[in-house]
């Protein structure tokens, strides 16, 4: 049964689901992290309130956050389609993957953001600063910390989703323990696929909180 064919499709497992989760990750930072940072600024007390862009950016995320993951990669397989020209495979579960992962990305960028003393907002305010100046030399420097702990937990998110995308031949680590240990009742599969799964989510939690540790103490 752990013939060198099988060892074979798990490395190519671990690599595509590296593959999924990484670029998705990539993709739903460059819309979920304007997405947040718009959010606070626009919010009552940002430092650019608009009612209008808040709410309609507010009520988005909690619709797209409502959504679960399954039922959105099947409502997505047109779009899906439209951009990369097929639904099924590791590619194309990256467009889901990022729609399903920007939104949630966009709270806990907003929360992270959130944290920030405002009193460091108010001094920069006070000797100057342009809005864009304190978003990125402020807000955004003030709340690495935090950001990177949340992109921790989003890659781990993001990684779990993937795993689910193999019910529709999204490929990946999922894609193997359904095929093998569902469909085919090779539980010693669905079980080594499984325990990689924790692994690469002790890692990345490993490399973030590490990542992390080393910005707060440049801060100190």
């Amino acid at each position: 049964m752990w013939s060198s064919t099988v060892i074979e499709m798990i490395e190519k497992g671990i690599l595509e689901s590296l593959y999924m989760t990484l670029f998705s990750t990539l993709f739903a930072y460059v819309i979920g992290l304007p997405w947040g940072v718009a959010l606070v600024v626009f919010n009552q007390n940002g430092l650019k309130p608009n009612k209008v862009a808040y709410r309609v950016l507010d009520a988005l995320a909690n619709i797209m956050r409502s959504i679960p993951f399954l039922i959105l990669l099947i409502l997505l397989i047109p779009v899906t389609i439209f951009v990369v020209g097929t639904s099924i495979g590791t590619t194309a579960t990256i467009v889901p993957l990022t729609v399903a992962a920007a939104p949630m990305i966009a709270r806990m960028v907003e929360s992270s953001i959130q944290e920030v003393d405002s009193g460091v907002i108010e001094a920069a305010q006070s000797m100057g600063a342009s809005n864009w100046q304190i978003i990125l030399h402020v807000l955004l420097v003030e709340a690495r910390v935090s950001l990177i702990a949340g992109a921790t937990i989003s890659i781990g998110t993001i990684l779990g989703y993937s795993a689910m995308a193999g019910i529709v031949g999204g490929g990946g680590l999922g894609d193997i323990a359904i095929r093998y240990g569902y469909y085919r009742y090779q539980k010693d599969i669905m079980i080594v696929t499984v325990v990689l799964l924790v692994l690469l989510v002790q890692l990345f939690q490993f490399v973030g909180n590490v990542t992390a540790v080393k910005l707060d103490k440049r801060r100190r």
